[in-house]
């Protein structure tokens, strides 16, 4: 495979397409792993190892299962947060095992350590990152590509991103993290939401010299088909356990600032992401209670204990998809509804902002034009960069 090579060639079949209703002009969105004409080549005579999850799909089968069935000697599996199978809480240590169908040793990298080490990547030459993002920066499927391709840098090893598209591609929008507030949900200086598929994402990470030591990664991005970043693609399986359907996805974006509050975001409810509630919350009309789910939310906040709150499971899908930023409204509101307690923010909500000053900002009373005036400079300068790096067709 050929130094830093960006695939562009035409498919040359459609392979079985199962699962994802997204379409443009008719055709079916593909993501890079049904191109495996294009990539099988690639993988002759090499040891691979795979970072997956249960995403990682190719019509109703498994990446890992498809690329043993033809032939591709898989050494290793690595698995983010949540693990290879996706049932693992957020936040949950991943511990390192065996795959119970396959017997291949799975690697997590959500456990002791959070980057391939050398001796994981000894006996790789190709690290093929296959995984489904949401395309928002505090979701750490980023972050492990990220490192995942500092590692390989570091080895000489080589990357290949099989590119899916994001859900979230449609809109640019947030504070620009801070490096100073650099954390494993956000290591690199972008927005919230940043608008670019994971192939985009790492083309980034290379071009703009963001890993250690400014190294360049050798990597290959099997991009989608039929994919721009008009298209709403909705995804056929869910990211991880707290994100079950679509709107969970388009919300997420502006609820998770309330993991750094005091609030809940109805993690271990049957509604997480679409709901946001506390024990003191003034008003009464709506409630819901936490309680320990298997895979999902063990021992989540408040569990046991009614929440009132607002519920928000009656957005139409239509109005997260046009109105196209970042909804502050709801922290905003939730900050004076709690009568603007002293300690309802926490440290970790300036990680998720990735800077204090949009606490700052709702502290200090502004209003949700003000403080998103407050980023605009910063998300211009970002649209610059992220242009460098599309494959597809952009949403402006």
């Amino acid at each position: 495979m050929s130094r830093s090579k960006y695939l562009f060639l035409n498919l040359t079949f459609l392979f079985l397409f199962v699962g994802t209703v997204s379409v443009m002009g008719g055709r079916p969105v593909l993501p890079g792993a049904y191109d495996m004409d294009r990539y099988l080549p690639l993988l002759e005579g090499e040891k691979v190892a795979v970072v997956a999850n249960q995403t990682s799909r190719v019509g109703k089968a498994h990446l890992v299962d498809t690329l043993l069935s033809r032939g591709v000697e898989i050494v290793r599996i690595f698995s983010p947060e949540h693990g290879f199978r996706g049932d693992a809480g957020a936040g949950m240590t991943v511990k390192d095992m065996k795959d119970t169908k396959t017997g291949l040793p799975i690697v997590s990298l959500y456990g002791k350590h959070r980057k391939p080490l050398p001796e994981d990547l000894s006996d790789v030459d190709v690290v093929i990152f296959d995984i489904q993002d949401v395309g928002v920066r505090f979701y750490t499927y980023i972050s492990t590509l990220h490192l995942v391709m500092e590692a390989c840098a570091e080895a000489g090893k080589q990357v290949m991103v099989l590119d899916r598209p994001n859900p979230n591609g449609f809109y640019v929008d947030g504070p620009v993290l801070d490096t100073a507030y650099r954390s494993f949900v956000g290591m690199d200086p972008v927005p919230v939401v940043y608008g670019m598929t994971p192939g985009e994402y790492a083309r980034m990470l290379n071009g703009e010299g963001w890993l250690a030591d400014s190294l360049q990664c050798d990597l290959t991005v099997i991009p989608c088909r039929n994919y721009t970043h008009r298209i709403y693609y909705e995804l056929p399986v869910k990211p991880s356990p707290n994100l079950p359907n679509m709107r969970a996805v388009y919300l997420y974006p502006s609820l998770c600032f309330f993991e750094g509050t005091i609030m809940s975001v109805g993690r271990g409810t049957d509604f997480p992401f679409e709901v946001y509630g506390h024990p003191d919350y003034p008003a009464h009309n709506f409630s819901f209670t936490p309680r320990s789910i298997p895979g999902a939310a063990l021992h989540p906040r408040y569990e046991g204990k009614v929440c009132y709150g607002v519920d928000l499971r009656h957005i139409p899908l239509k109005f997260c998809r046009d109105n196209r930023t970042l909804i502050l409204d709801w922290v905003i509101d939730a900050y004076r509804e709690m009568g603007k307690k002293p300690d309802f923010f926490n440290k970790y909500f300036d990680k998720l902002a990735g800077t204090d000053q949009l606490r700052k900002e709702i502290l200090a009373g502004k209003d949700k034009y003000n403080i998103r005036w407050s980023w605009k400079k910063d998300v211009d300068a970002f649209k610059k960069i992220r242009k460098k790096y599309l494959l597809y067709g952009d949403f402006e």
